[in-house]
């Protein structure tokens, strides 16, 4: 068996970030040769993905990026099992790289991602599967999308939520030098209320008939209106109707830096006041780790378990 220096294991940890042992003991397996062992390295991170394929990962970050023209952003979600590798600079940079291959390529879906090429060594696939053997955590691609045109992005709390406002606007606007701070109050207003729709005109008319009838059953459930007439009720509910808006749809919403106006108010105004045209085109938000089941650690056990 070949001699394995401490310089070839700081070598090995070097390039692939794995642990001192497992870099050792790969370079054994290959009786070493450094390639051979850096292809063991992978293969076993194959192997360990498959492992914690099962495991929890809904912490993590969300992270957006812009081409350099500012022609085309990505947001995206990347989940990891703990709050601490959320932070870590390897993770955070492998995101960042992510993000590099969704603006260059554009995939369509998350399928046509992973098969991408995230640099010359791996797919965007077979990095992840490299990092979770790197780092020892479960990790998933959860979701992306791309926005072309004139937009606003804004993460909060270093990376729990990302926002992403489209904007249609003419020249007179966008050139303005106050536009920017403008759009980045139309991203803040969506990470600081929840937002179900853009404008009255895209709620559905199967949430709208949900919402009358929640509203409706509400109504003729309080004793006060037990004896009106439904064209009473119905009148009651269409009346309601609006605090509906007012809740759930961003342009209707009172605007967070002076409620005296909705949203859509403010941006008429400063449309007007950069002598243009602004109107809200779409928005996005992704909050980390929204609906997936979260970990729960029980740290006594845990500890307990530590002394045995």
């Amino acid at each position: 068996m070949a001699a394995i220096s401490a310089k070839a294991v700081s070598d090995l940890r070097a390039k692939t970030g794995c642990g001192m042992m497992e870099c050792k003991k790969a370079l054994n397996e290959a009786n070493g040769d450094f390639d051979e062992a850096v292809k063991i390295l992978r293969e076993k991170g194959l192997s360990v993905a498959a492992k914690k394929a099962d495991r929890i990962a809904a912490e993590g970050v969300v992270d957006i990026k812009t081409s350099a023209d500012g022609l085309t952003t990505a947001m995206i979600e990347v989940n990891a099992e703990t709050d601490f590798v959320a932070k870590n600079d390897t993770f955070k940079a492998f995101v960042s790289g992510i993000l590099d291959v969704i603006i260059a390529n554009k995939p369509a879906d998350l399928e046509a991602l992973m098969a991408l090429p995230f640099n010359a060594d791996f797919t965007v696939e077979a990095k992840l599967k490299d990092m979770i053997f790197t780092i020892g955590e479960n990790m998933n691609i959860r979701r992306f999308v791309i926005i072309e045109g004139v937009v606003s992005t804004y993460i909060h709390g270093g990376g729990t939520t990302g926002v992403v406002i489209k904007f249609d606007a003419d020249d007179a606007c966008v050139n303005n030098a106050g536009f920017a701070e403008f759009a980045k109050n139309i991203a803040l207003q969506v990470a600081a209320m929840p937002v179900q729709y853009l404008n009255k005109e895209s709620v559905p008319e199967s949430a709208l008939e949900e919402e009358k009838q929640i509203l409706m059953t509400q109504i003729k459930n309080d004793e006060k209106n037990a004896n009106k007439p439904d064209s009473i009720i119905e009148k009651m509910v269409t009346g309601k109707i609006g605090k509906f808006y007012e809740r759930c749809c961003l342009t209707e919403q009172a605007y967070v830096k002076d409620d005296d106006m909705t949203v859509g108010q403010y941006v008429d105004k400063t449309a007007k006041e950069f002598g243009g045209k602004i109107e809200l085109a779409g928005y996005w938000c992704y909050e980390r780790g929204e609906g997936l089941e979260k970990r729960e650690d029980n740290f006594g056990d845990e500890i307990a378990s530590m002394l045995k």
